[in-house]
């Protein structure tokens, strides 16, 4: 079974895609993933963007994409995160994969503006931490473990998110239609246990 999870950031699906990953057997796949693993002459064309600072053109990503899907770790199904993020990737990988299952995880801006916003790090220990949800950390702003401040970082403040969202709107979601016969919502503002288990029923059914 391959199976594609999309929703904005915030939506809870990277987490979402590592618990189906784990229930199911399958392999879950990230496009950061991809190009940090990339190996040979592929991690040297990769490099060759991100040195540069340009994104890692799509029909890269496709060839990378391709090599690890002929892996064996791919046998039982995979799962994509993170990609495709428009059309013209979408329709890029019909030609490479059969694709069974579409799992949107939704939530409004709203809740993605708060989840994304409450984010604050420590710069010490690496920890992450949410005001909002969870893990909050047990003072305000203070990191649990060394009682450094926790910091935020830029992307996660209101400007920066409420234009990935933006981008989101009118790129990402456009595959929603594209696979529009093999697209099932998930109420995203829920329990994560409630999200995968519901997650779970859906994929035992399409069986």
């Amino acid at each position: 079974m391959n199976l594609i999870f999309v929703g904005v950031q915030g939506s809870g699906k990277g987490t979402q895609a590592k618990l189906i990953s784990n229930e199911l057997g399958l392999a879950h796949i990230s496009t950061g993933d991809l190009l940090r693993d990339a190996k040979g002459e592929l991690r040297k064309r990769v490099d060759s963007y991100i040195e540069k600072g340009n994104l890692v053109p799509d029909a890269l990503i496709l060839e990378i994409l391709k090599e690890r899907l002929n892996k064996k770790e791919g046998d039982n199904g995979i799962i994509l995160d993170g990609f495709p993020r428009n059309l013209e990737q979408a329709r890029a990988l019909d030609k490479i994969m059969e694709v069974d299952k579409v799992i949107e995880i939704k939530i409004s801006d709203k809740e993605a503006l708060k989840r994304l916003s409450g984010r604050w790090n420590c710069r010490k220990c690496g920890i992450a931490y949410n005001i909002f949800t969870s893990p909050k950390p047990k003072k305000d702003r203070i990191c649990d473990i060394c009682d450094s401040p926790l910091y935020q970082r830029e992307d996660d403040k209101p400007f920066p998110i409420k234009k990935r969202l933006k981008i989101y709107h009118k790129e990402t979601e456009p595959i929603l239609e594209h696979y529009k016969d093999k697209v099932v919502s998930v109420d995203g503002e829920r329990a994560i246990e409630e999200i995968k288990e519901e997650i779970l029923k859906i994929l035992e059914n399409a069986n």
